[in-house]
């Protein structure tokens, strides 16, 4: 009998240490591919751990996700990736750097049209490629048939959004930017009065001439939508949706935004029930680093270490702007590590060491490192504000120009660009970040910020998740506005009958004024003749 018992308290102890999450959901993921997929696969790994059945579909040529994984099941698939590669990107910041040469209110615009080039091919390849998936019974009949509780998707690339809708799943973005813009622009009211529209460059307190380039941005980028976007899918959506679908109206019927933005970083502005806020939910405290980087770390005695990184869709920049780069950082008492992929600079200093990948987080995170060299991605950003670390921004494309453009306005980075960028430059710029004490103040005063919230952006994105998992959508967070059309939205059709009461109570006195009382009689006669 002593002998059972001890087995008995060592199986009851095992029954209770059991994990509650044994019975996980079944979650398909299509996501982005590059720096989108960094943050992806950090929310997918707390997903697994708690005990969720995760299953991904990524091209087979893809640049990051890999095909085997302990965390998710990998389906291949054709995606936007199959039809691009690097080098299109590297093309791209040639062009970027011959806008940023016109004027400072044109050039904005000029790199807007070079994205609205590349929306248009964009979105006509991945129409192509919902239209191969939809038409493939078998794969369909396979994901139907999987039960799949819930889509999670980065709406930066609309497969997922074209497959949740098909399969009729519960849907939830991991989202910072979609189709033309900032997501706030396709769920949220956007006053264009205060809130910058994407690309623009601008901040929360326009002049009128800001105004007005606002403005004209809102405009240009709701013309995309509707002229270029939406027809990409016009023949799509006809064969295999109900009457009326378009891009817009799939994207807001998503449950819940799990937008990647923190107002620490972001303007203030309007927002809805079912937008949930994780920015910089990726971001964790500093590992150690490999005992190599380690050391050389701390041989950079007292005078600490600058971190460069491009992030994952730029391979090199101008050879040129490289030589100039590498040339400031031999001059600094600062050790350097460059994330760098290409030939190797002549100008390259004794201090600097050249790695093809690095750890950014636990790097930024590092009691050594005094400053990052950066180009302004949002995953960078939210790192260098998590560690305290001021910012140096070389924009290259995209949204890096807005992103360093709000840390720039909150004393927490300096910017130089690639356009006309020299040694002597770059090396004043980043003694600056180095030597003035206010950039280091407030950065570190943005990360107090950031860090002062009662729950942490990981586990806010995890409860909504399962939340919609839990009650199959969020159908009561959905605006109604979303269903209304577009007279009604603005109260148009009110307006016009309003006016029209108005018009009828002032012009009456006018009449009987205008009019003498013995024609009235008459003029009705006349006007009942002429209705009969």
């Amino acid at each position: 009998m002593s002998n059972i018992i001890p087995v008995f308290l060592t199986g009851l102890c095992l029954l209770l240490q059991r994990p509650i999450c044994c019975n996980g959901n079944k979650i398909l993921v299509v996501p982005v591919d590059g720096s989108h997929w960094i943050n992806m696969e950090v929310l997918l790994q707390e997903l697994h751990s708690r005990g969720h059945d995760i299953t991904v579909l990524r091209s087979a040529k893809s640049w990051y996700i890999p095909s085997k994984s302990s965390v998710y099941t990998a389906i291949n698939v054709t995606m936007l990736e199959d039809e691009a590669d690097m080098d299109y990107y590297n093309k791209m910041l040639r062009d970027v750097v011959e806008c940023r040469r016109s004027s400072t209110f044109i050039q904005t615009f000029c790199q807007q049209y070079l994205i609205t080039s590349m929306l248009g091919k964009g979105h006509a390849i991945l129409a192509r490629a919902g239209a191969t998936m939809l038409d493939d019974s078998v794969f369909m009949k396979k994901l139907q048939d999987a039960n799949f509780d819930l889509m999670l998707t980065d709406p930066g690339l609309t497969l997922g959004i074209i497959l949740g809708s098909y399969l009729k799943l519960p849907m939830v973005f991991n989202v910072r930017w979609i189709n033309t813009g900032e997501a706030h622009f396709t769920i949220a009211p956007s006053p264009i009065s205060y809130v910058p529209v994407s690309g623009s460059e601008l901040h929360d307190q326009m002049d009128f001439l800001e105004r007005t380039k606002n403005m004209l941005h809102y405009l240009y980028s709701v013309a995309e939508q509707h002229f270029i976007i939406n027809p990409a899918y016009s023949n799509l959506f006809q064969r295999y949706f109900p009457p009326g679908t378009d891009m817009l109206s799939l994207q807001r019927a998503a449950d819940i935004w799990l937008v990647r933005t923190d107002f620490v970083f972001e303007f203030p502005r309007p927002t809805m029930p079912n937008v949930v806020y994780i920015g910089g939910f990726q971001c964790k405290k500093a590992r150690p680093l490999p005992d190599e980087l380690e050391a050389f770390m701390q041989s950079s005695g007292d005078h600490g270490v600058v971190v460069m990184s491009l992030g994952t869709l730029v391979s090199a920049l101008p050879h040129d702007v490289t030589e100039a780069i590498a040339a400031a950082f031999a001059y600094l008492p600062q050790k350097v590590v460059w994330r760098f992929v290409g030939e190797t600079p002549s100008s390259l200093g004794n201090n600097t060491l050249l790695v093809k990948w690095l750890p950014q987080n636990d790097l930024l995170g590092h009691p050594k490192t005094r400053a990052f060299v950066a180009h302004g991605g949002t995953n960078g950003m939210y790192e260098a504000i998590y560690h305290g670390v001021p910012v140096l921004g070389v924009p290259l494309l995209f949204d890096q120009f807005d992103n360093l453009h709000r840390l720039k306005l909150r004393g927490a980075a300096r910017v130089v660009e690639t356009k006309s960028l020299t040694k002597e430059d770059f090396l004043e710029a980043l003694k600056d970040i180095l030597e003035t004490p206010s950039y280091l103040d407030n950065i570190q005063r943005l990360s107090q910020l950031h860090r002062d919230q009662p729950i942490s952006p990981m586990d806010t994105a995890i409860f909504w998740t399962e939340y919609v998992i839990r009650n199959k959508g969020a159908a009561t967070l959905h605006s109604a506005g979303f269903s209304l059309p577009w007279y009604s939205y603005f109260c148009l059709d009110v307006g016009v009958v309003i006016m029209a009461i108005t018009a009828a109570c002032i012009c009456r006195p006018l009449w009987n004024k205008v009019i003498p009382s013995e024609w009235r009689g008459e003029w009705k006669v006349l006007l009942w003749i002429k209705r009969s």
